[in-house]
């Protein structure tokens, strides 16, 4: 039987996945990827991902501001929520920290974080959280906030042990992407075997980060496969338990989603 998938992280509606998009799909379906969570990275787009959600019962949307957006609408609070009422809306984000790419005085990306974690609460929605060069104040402002108290997921996971044992003990999950199968990430490994097996995820983020033997080409959920078999291979498990493992913790996490 053939193992059925999640990608847990990516962005349909960017090109070139969206203008080919039942193209998309259909591989997904031939590689075994059962379902897949749409996130939103601005308020002007988010149009675009519920849609998907809405069409597709299989595809989930979430609701949020990208740290890295500089542009456009900041929410509130109250907007975010509002925006989350959508049952097809089953997270938060991605929202979070990035020290890599923007530089100087970040206040305002902190107390937008912060705006996210506190409408994931009211909502009572897991959160998405991307952290890059940022790992220290990411866990503290999580803390700070309680975050804990509605859980979540490191995307895209590149940090250490350390950020993922505190991020763990939130009660968050770790998703490993597409570097993972990176021949450089031998470190990053080291951390997905340590992973629990009941706080594992994995994706695509996609369009971006194609998995070997895809790097340099776009991304789309159907490389998804390639990271469970890495993931398999390391540790120490098959296809099949980590395509079962990683698609329960999909829909613990995001209570919300309902399996199809």
């Amino acid at each position: 039987m053939e193992p059925i998938l999640t990608d847990s992280h990516c962005h349909l509606n960017f090109e070139p996945l969206g203008n080919s998009l039942n193209q998309v799909l259909q591989n997904a379906r031939e590689h075994g990827v059962g379902h897949m969570l749409c996130v939103a990275v601005n308020i002007e787009k988010f149009p675009e991902v519920l849609a998907l959600a809405q069409t597709h019962e299989n595809i989930f949307a979430s609701v949020g501001v990208h740290p890295d957006e500089q542009q456009g609408a900041d929410p509130s609070v109250d907007e975010l929520c509002a925006l989350a009422q959508d049952p097809r809306v089953v997270a938060i984000g991605e929202t979070g920290l990035d020290y890599y790419r923007l530089k100087g005085d970040l206040t305002w990306q902190q107390e937008r974080f912060r705006r996210h974690i506190r409408a994931a609460r009211i909502c009572n929605k897991p959160l998405i959280i991307h952290t890059r060069d940022a790992a220290a104040d990411t866990i503290r402002i999580l803390r700070e906030e309680d975050a804990g108290s509605v859980s979540g997921v490191m995307h895209c996971f590149t940090e250490s042990w350390e950020t993922a044992r505190a991020a763990l003990d939130l009660g968050f999950y770790i998703s490993f992407s597409g570097i993972v199968t990176f021949r450089s990430a031998d470190s990053l490994r080291d951390v997905a075997i340590q992973v629990p097996q009941d706080r594992l995820l994995i994706e695509t983020d996609a369009p971006y980060l194609a998995p070997v033997p895809y790097r340099g080409k776009t991304n789309e959920p159907a490389y998804v496969r390639q990271v469970a078999e890495t993931l398999a291979r390391i540790r120490n498990s098959t296809l099949n338990d980590v395509a079962m493992v990683t698609t329960k913790n999909f829909f613990s996490l995001f209570r919300q989603a309902v399996q199809v």
